[in-house]
């Protein structure tokens, strides 16, 4: 089944997986998707990731992070760009979210990047998600 949005795709699978206490998930790899996961996991809302190649399709296995006293590391994840009706914020327009306990994802000129590091270079872009 082809998918249109990649970006959606990931961020249902990943809410989806933490409803069903999965350790892990896979998802069809794109070059967008990995730098998402890599900020994800920066941010200490993942475990890790890695890209696994089998039969010319590369996949991203994706370990989620968890604590027993708290649960998963991601709380709450919101799409804000969509292939409908996208999202661009200037370089002052660039939201906080949860009073800086969660993070904005942005795709700038200068690739996938944090709001907080759009922000420090005061280039704006297109706002795909935030997660707290």
């Amino acid at each position: 089944m082809a998918i249109n949005d990649h970006i959606s795709n990931l961020l249902t699978r990943l809410r989806n997986a933490q409803t069903a206490r999965f350790e892990q998930l896979e998802i069809p790899a794109t070059s967008v998707l990995q730098h998402i996961v890599q900020i994800l996991k920066e941010e200490g809302f993942i475990k890790g990731y890695r890209v696994v190649t089998e039969q010319n399709a590369s996949r991203l296995r994706i370990a989620l992070r968890t604590t027993p006293e708290s649960g998963y590391a991601i709380k709450g994840i919101r799409r804000v760009s969509r292939p409908g009706r996208r999202v661009y914020v200037g370089k002052d327009d660039i939201p906080t979210v949860k009073n800086g306990f969660g993070v904005a994802i942005i795709s700038t000129s200068k690739g996938v990047m944090t709001g907080e590091k759009a922000k420090k270079l005061s280039i704006g872009g297109e706002l795909l998600c935030e997660v707290w």
